[in-house]
Formats: structure tokens, sequence, C-alpha cells
């Protein structure tokens, strides 16, 4: 078995599980009203493996934006099943024109731009996190 299939979900990964690809991305964790409205703001890079998990505690419509974001970036919008529903790609760094994520969103994934198209993602693949509770489509390990 690779380490993978056997590795326990912990609050500083999110798993992704698509029909071509899975992968481990390194994230911090914006679950307060404060973290989530300042996010990934006056950086000028992100690593590779890694990006921002939004966590909301209700499903909920969203809508993000780019004031202050100095990198490209990907928005991954998830329901609180784990479930990828919309994918925005490469939004522009400084742009503060809304990007709807849509209805009965729980949790956001910001990554680099690029790193859904080069590892294939879209809607209806799964996400894994600790923080996603409620009838998980793909489950954390106990």
């Amino acid at each position: 078995m690779t380490g993978n299939a056997t590795a326990k979900c912990t609050d500083s990964i999110v798993e992704i599980k698509s029909a071509h690809a899975h992968i481990r991305l390194n994230v911090e964790v914006a679950d307060s009203a404060e973290e989530r409205a300042i996010g990934l703001m006056h950086r000028d890079s992100m690593p590779y493996n890694s990006g921002m998990w939004f966590i909301y505690e209700t499903p909920r419509t969203v809508a993000f934006w780019m004031r202050n974001t100095l990198i490209p970036l990907d928005m991954i919008f998830v329901n609180q099943h784990g479930e990828v529903q919309k994918i925005h790609i490469n939004a522009r760094p400084l742009d503060e024109t809304p990007i709807p994520g849509g209805d009965n969103i729980q949790f956001v994934l910001e990554v680099n731009a690029g790193l859904s198209e080069r590892y294939g993602l879209g809607a209806g693949d799964f996400i894994r996190h600790p923080s996603i509770k409620q009838d998980p489509v793909w489950p954390c390990q106990k």
C-alpha cells in the first residue's frame, strides 16, 4: 500500500480524488470570519503543493474576490459532503470582480493557478479533510 492509502486525515492536509489523480496538498485552514476575510492576501508566492482551506459553519452561497491577492489562484468550491461543485480557473491577482462559487457551498480550496488543469480536476471530484463531517462521500479513515 502507498502512504496515500493508509494515511489518516489531518487538519493540515487536503486530499483530492478524481478520475485522473489522487493528490495531497498541505493547507492552511481559515475557519473564522477574520481568517476567511484575509485569506491569501498580501502574499507573493505559495509553495506548489499547498493551498488554503476555507471552512464555513454551514452550507451557503459564496463569492470570492482577489482584493490584495498577489498570486493567481484556482478556487475549488465544495459542498458539505466533500464533492467539488465548481472550479474557477486562474483568478487574476488584485481583481475585485466577484467570483461566484454557487449555492450550498461549505468549503473552498484555493490553490496555485494551473493546478486544477494540470491534474484534470473538475466538478464531481471528491475532497477529504477532517472538517467534512456531514455524510462525506470520501470519509476520513478512523
